[in-house]
C-alpha cells in the first residue's frame, strides 16, 4: 500500500476512533492513548497526525462539517419543490447522523469547541439554505414547479424550526429520526402556508443553544 494512502487511512481511523470515544466518554474524559488503541495505531502515529486533543477535536469537527456540506449540496441540487426537498434533506441528514459516528460526535461538540456546529449556527445555516430555495420554488407544488413562495421567509422559518427541533429531539430518542416518522410529519405540511403566516420567530431571534 502506498505510504500516502496508508497515512490517509490512519488519519481517518484516528478521527473515527476519537469520535467514538467522545460519544462514549465525552471530550474531557477521552484519552489520547485510548483513542490510538481503539484505532489500532501507536501513540506515536497519533501524534504524527495530531499535535493535541484539541487538534483532533477540530479534525472531528471538520469531518462532520464536510459530511454536512455533502447533504446540503444535494439539497441545493434537488429539482424538488421546497417542502419535498427539505423532507429528503431531513431523511438523508438523520440517516447519516445515525450511521456516522463522526457526524454524530461533531454535532454534540460544544459550540465553543467546534464553531459552526452548534444549534444556533445550524439554525442560521439551514434557514439561509431553505430561504434561497423558497425564493425561487414553490413550497408544495409538483416537481418542476417554480412558482415563488408567497411567504418565503416564514416558510423557511417553519421548515428550519422543524429540522432543528427533530435534531434536538432525536438526540434523546432516535425514533424521531426514523424515515417513516419524518415522512409522516411532512404529510401534515400542506397547511404550511397557514402555519407560517401565523408567525414564527426568525432564527436570529431564537436563543443560542448547545
Amino acid at each position: 500500500m502506498p505510504t500516502q494512502h496508508r497515512a490517509i487511512q490512519s488519519r481517518q481511523a484516528l478521527i473515527r476512533s476519537a469520535a467514538e470515544t467522545f460519544l462514549e466518554k465525552g471530550v474531557p474524559a477521552a484519552g489520547m492513548v485510548e483513542i490510538s488503541r481503539r484505532a489500532r495505531l501507536s501513540k506515536g502515529a497519533l501524534y504524527f497526525h495530531f499535535t493535541s486533543k484539541d487538534d483532533l477535536t477540530l479534525a472531528v469537527r471538520d469531518a462532520a462539517l464536510a459530511t454536512l456540506q455533502e447533504v446540503e449540496d444535494a439539497f441545493t441540487r434537488s429539482p424538488q419543490p421546497l417542502t419535498t426537498a427539505v423532507q429528503d434533506f431531513t431523511v438523508e441528514l438523520f440517516g447519516r447522523v445515525r450511521s456516522d459516528a463522526v457526524l454524530r460526535a461533531g454535532l454534540r461538540l460544544r459550540p465553543e469547541t467546534a464553531p459552526g456546529l452548534g444549534i444556533y449556527a445550524l439554525e442560521q445555516r439551514w434557514y439561509a439554505l431553505f430561504l434561497d430555495k423558497a425564493m425561487t420554488c414553490g413550497p408544495c407544488g409538483p416537481a418542476g414547479s417554480h412558482a415563488p413562495d408567497a411567504e418565503p421567509r416564514r416558510t423557511a422559518q417553519l421548515l428550519t424550526s422543524l429540522v432543528v427541533g427533530l435534531l434536538h429531539l432525536g438526540g434523546e430518542d432516535g425514533t424521531w429520526w426514523d424515515e417513516e416518522s419524518i415522512v409522516g410529519m411532512w404529510g401534515l405540511l400542506p397547511a404550511a402556508g397557514r402555519i407560517a403566516a401565523a408567525g414564527i420567530p426568525a432564527p436570529a431571534q431564537l436563543p443560542a443553544a448547545g
